[in-house]
């Protein structure tokens, strides 16, 4: 080894300790300390790092937890009510219950309902496929059933059904991170809450064109004929731009709008079967008139 060479390893070995020394004291003197309820409500959450609740993982909600103390607007949905209760004892917070939710696809358009009237031949992608097209069917509201939403899905809570080719939502999977309902290009999947025994009603589409129109392209869209909306008696269902819609925090499960909607585009799940109607005749009683 020549002389260069020596001078070489020394400049550089001498360069990268005084360069450690350098940022050794910088990291001393600017050092944060952490709150140490940090990590306790950092071992407390599922560790999924979903982004969920609208950071960017469960390490930067913890410390927006400890330090802010707001646990009525920050929310795991992952970990539901019992996680938050935990954390709420960790900094000393009554936390109150939150419904649970779930993730619910608003379309019925299957094959059978939504018949093919073209083949779509590009990139297997939903976002890609929503800039080119209106989709298979003609509805430009439809699901384009390329499974956008299944992969964005961390749980396996989501699947495409091979015969609808709808995606269909596992509800002892799903967390409700909303995963899915960002990746959907044309919003048809949305969180609602479980409801009582896990029974949901809801309108089943989006499409917001004439009803006419839009049953041209799907057998069960809506028409926003308004016959739901008259016969609830708790004012949970309203129209706006030819669509119903029902909110979930007013309905009553009562199912009078899925009885009287015309093109099946209300949706009423896990429900049992209603017991078919028995017309009762009047009974009549003959006597014997003695004369």
């Amino acid at each position: 080894m020549n002389n260069i060479t020596i001078y070489a390893v020394i400049l550089l070995g001498s360069i990268g300790a005084i360069a450690a020394i350098i940022l050794y004291i910088v990291a001393k003197k600017f050092k944060v300390e952490e709150d140490p309820k940090v990590a306790e409500v950092e071992d407390v959450l599922p560790g999924a790092n979903c982004g969920a609740c609208g950071f960017a993982g469960c390490h930067a909600m913890a410390e927006a937890l400890v330090k802010t103390k707001d646990v009525e607007h920050i929310y795991c949905p992952v970990g539901g009510s019992k996680v938050m209760t935990n954390i709420g004892s960790i900094l000393g917070l009554e936390i109150s219950d939150k419904e649970p939710q779930i993730a619910v696809v608003c379309c019925n358009g299957s094959k059978q309902n939504a018949p093919e009237k073209v083949e779509y031949d590009g990139a297997l992608t939903c976002e890609f496929a929503n800039m080119l097209f209106s989709g298979e069917s003609g509805c430009p509201y439809g699901c384009l059933g390329l499974g956008d939403c299944v992969e964005a899905c961390n749980f396996d809570a989501i699947y495409m059904d091979e015969i609808t080719k709808l995606p269909v939502v596992n509800e002892e999977n799903c967390v409700a991170c909303g995963a899915c309902v960002n990746a959907c290009p044309r919003d048809i999947i949305e969180l609602r809450n479980k409801g009582r025994k896990n029974k949901r009603v809801y309108v089943s589409c989006i499409n917001k064109e004439k009803g006419g129109v839009a049953r041209k392209n799907c057998k069960v869209a809506c028409i926003g004929c308004g016959k739901c909306v008259e016969v609830c008696k708790f004012d949970a269902i309203t129209i706006e731009n030819d669509l119903a819609y029902i909110d979930f925090n007013k309905c009553m499960l009562c199912r009078k709008c899925v009885e009287v909607c015309p093109t099946g585009a209300i949706r009423d799940i896990n429900f049992p079967p209603k017991k078919p109607k028995v017309i009762q005749k009047e009974k009549t009683e003959v006597t014997d008139i003695k004369k």
